[in-house]
């Protein structure tokens, strides 16, 4: 799932993964602004930012790790940034896509990307 910090809590999850600090906000680029995860634009800017692809390989990692415990069943990961509009919706977005490939059954949701924007 991905979240925005600045709409509420981080939901309850296995694994949660905050890009507020480390990675470029869409955010800034007022052509970007009111799109959301749905919009090419941003999942190009999202995954062109330096170091996200290492950190969907981790995250990546981790699942595979959860699922081979002892107790293996539901994972949830939730991505975090401030709105859940941009980094932390793609976060998911490729992610679902990834475990789905890996034949996985994955919901996703986007808990706050149809949420007004934050303005700053």
């Amino acid at each position: 799932m991905s979240f925005g910090h600045g709409h509420g809590a981080a939901p309850e999850a296995h694994i949660v993964v905050d890009l507020r600090q480390h990675f470029r906000d869409p955010h800034v680029n007022p052509g970007l602004r009111e799109m959301t995860v749905r919009d090419r634009p941003v999942r190009r800017a999202v995954m062109g930012t330096p170091g996200i692809r290492p950190v969907l390989k981790a995250t990546l990692a981790q699942v595979t790790a959860f699922r081979r415990g002892p107790s293996a069943g539901v994972v949830t990961v939730a991505f975090g940034c401030v709105g859940g509009r941009h980094r932390s919706a793609v976060a998911a977005h490729v992610l679902a896509r990834r475990l789905r490939r890996r034949g996985l059954t994955v919901d996703l949701r986007h808990r706050d990307a149809d949420r007004p924007v934050i303005q700053r």
